[in-house]
């Protein structure tokens, strides 16, 4: 048995969720589709969901859904997550975070291909954006 397609959610931890929400709708322009204030905030990214959860709670708290207890989850540190763009698109996200006062902390043409911007969230996190190629795919 094997996983192969792709990755349905994946999280990241952010104690001050009003910020990232703010960052994640304004400046990467992500729907938000769930929200629990000082608990989480869901946003729809493709055909894959980001989940950002405050570790103060989710770390200490089990939630509820439908009665049935959903296990407790959190990290502690910055995370890491990469979205995927072409090639034609970096020029475009590049002017667009700095006209939005984000700091980018690398620009990577990878030997192997690929090219990839990298900024932090509010939160620390590590973001980055990369093209397919990066991973040996070809871009759609």
């Amino acid at each position: 048995m094997r996983l192969s397609k792709g990755i349905l959610e994946t999280s990241l931890y952010c104690s001050d969720l009003d910020a990232a929400e703010r960052f994640y709708t304004a400046v990467l322009g992500l729907e938000r589709i769930g929200r629990q204030c000082g608990r989480h905030v869901f946003f729809r990214c493709g055909q894959g969901v980001l989940l950002l959860f405050n570790p103060g709670k989710t770390g200490k708290e089990p939630s509820y859904v439908n009665g049935i207890m959903v296990p407790m989850h959190g990290t502690g540190g910055e995370g890491h997550l990469a979205f995927r763009i072409s090639a034609s698109e970096i020029p475009i996200w590049r002017e667009h975070l700095q006209r939005q006062g984000v700091t980018l902390e690398a620009e990577i043409n990878w030997p192997e291909g690929g090219q990839s911007i990298y900024f932090r969230d509010p939160a620390g996190n590590s973001l980055e954006l990369a093209t397919p190629a990066v991973w040996g795919f070809e871009e759609v």
